[in-house]
């Protein structure tokens, strides 16, 4: 690859806030776009990373304080205007993270934003954004990717509240149920009740130890 080619990767950082879906940003310390909010993003280090994936982990590490369970590549970005310093290259990974997870980072220059009330952007984030949005509602519909939202324990109608908001739709209370067992990826806590309301208590529920960090995907949606 040529040397003058821009190389950098970007992390599309999602969680739920106030029942909506919500990316971080960060605001940008130095030009271009300096003091402007934009993904976590930095260049690759040739000598350091081992690929593209070491890559991602370590800005999300330095810049954010976290090592996200699952971290997965979107795709690449590359073109001559989309970074003012010249033709760049980026690829770009996603994750979904418990909303405690971000808040006990307590990154200064982060902030978390809604979905639908992103306003510009620079270089290509609003594009790798809704990118990623259509990434994960695709995928939520087959596999157990909203299950990183949840955090370390849940109920059953908080993991179906996580799918609703994952594929932004209502989903069958039954049929959900139904597809979340033949996934077979979460395991009751023994001893453990959720009593939240006047409500019936709960059981809760954790994911399963061989899928704390990769997908199980089922052949229909849900």
């Amino acid at each position: 690859m040529n040397s003058s080619i821009i190389q950098t990767i970007d992390v599309v950082l999602l969680t739920i806030k106030n029942s909506t879906l919500h990316v971080a940003l960060l605001k940008r310390e130095n030009p271009p776009f300096q003091d402007h909010y934009a993904l976590p993003g930095g260049y690759v280090h040739e000598q350091e990373d081992n690929d593209c994936l070491d890559s991602a982990l370590r800005v999300l590490k330095t810049k954010m304080g976290i090592r996200p369970p699952y971290l997965e590549q979107l795709e690449t970005f590359s073109g001559k205007y989309r970074d003012p310093r010249g033709w760049s290259v980026s690829v770009v990974y996603f994750a979904l993270v418990p909303l405690e997870v971000i808040e006990a980072a307590n990154t200064p220059l982060a902030s978390l934003v809604d979905i639908d009330e992103l306003k510009e952007l620079p270089f290509d984030h609003a594009k790798i954004i809704k990118t990623t949005i259509s990434r994960i509602r695709n995928k939520a519909q087959y596999s157990s990717l909203p299950c990183f939202l949840a955090g370390e324990t849940f109920t059953l109608p908080a993991l179906q509240k996580i799918y609703e908001i994952c594929l932004n739709e209502k989903l069958n209370k039954v049929s959900f149920r139904r597809k979340i067992a033949e996934m077979d990826v979460i395991e009751e806590v023994a001893g453990q009740l959720s009593r939240q309301g006047a409500y019936r208590p709960a059981k809760i529920y954790k994911l399963k130890s061989p899928y704390l960090d990769k997908l199980k995907t089922l052949e229909s949606g849900l």
